[in-house]
């Protein structure tokens, strides 16, 4: 059994993120994006990652500068942005930054360089027993709506979320949810600003176990 913890859309507070693992104790963590706010420095995300007490996994988010992906390479974190990473019987494909959005934010991308990124990233990519794609922003039609029947997702990722077992996703922070497209487990946990996060149980016997999760839910006692 593996046991993961997933969070995304931290915007600075890492207080609230580290946290869950006063409270968790996973098998590995995934960062899906926006580990800091438009604009704020860089200087604390390496101590962040740093003690996180587990292997990570992260990519950016489109209010990241696109600078932060030395820093990751710097820190204990693995960044998987346009890569894959194997962990046991668990491949990670990180895909970070957003299609474009009407705000111009630093880490954007055009759908067709998406693309591009997730065909060479598959291309690549061993089969697993379990294979999850950490994607800041969501697939189009699952968990991107803005408004009624706005979706702001990314069409690219939407074309390959069958190579997956599970799409890790955030961006969208009123889109707290479990999940699915085309036969596949999608979910975003709400922003880790919050003290949201998801629990995510990989048993080889059984489907995945996704529990929503945030710091201030009661403990629940062995």
């Amino acid at each position: 059994m593996t046991e993961i913890v997933f969070l995304t859309d931290i915007h600075g507070n890492t207080d609230a993120a580290l946290s869950i693992f006063e409270r968790e104790d996973p098998d590995m963590v995934l960062i899906g994006g926006d580990v800091t706010d438009l604009g704020q420095s860089l200087d604390g995300v390496i101590p962040f990652l740093d003690e996180i007490p587990a292997p990570t996994f992260v990519v950016p988010g489109n209010c990241d500068n696109r600078e932060i992906l030395q820093v990751f390479e710097a820190s204990a974190a693995v960044s998987v942005h346009k890569k894959t990473f194997d962990m046991g019987d668990v491949t990670i494909a990180g895909l970070g930054g957003s299609n474009p959005s009407p705000f111009g934010t630093p880490f954007e991308h055009q759908e067709d360089e998406i693309a591009e990124m997730l065909s060479s990233m598959l291309s690549e990519m061993k089969k697993n027993h379990w294979n999850i794609l950490l994607t800041h922003a969501p697939p189009y039609g699952v968990l991107d709506e803005v408004a009624p029947d706005v979706h702001v997702g990314c069409h690219s990722a939407a074309a390959v979320v069958r190579e997956f077992d599970i799409i890790c996703c955030g961006h969208i922070h009123e889109q707290r949810a479990v999940s699915e497209l085309n036969g596949r487990i999608c979910v975003n946990p709400g922003p880790a600003k919050e003290g949201n996060y998801a629990v995510i149980i990989l048993d080889d016997e059984n489907e995945p176990e996704i529990i929503l999760k945030n710091i201030r839910d009661e403990v629940e006692q062995e």
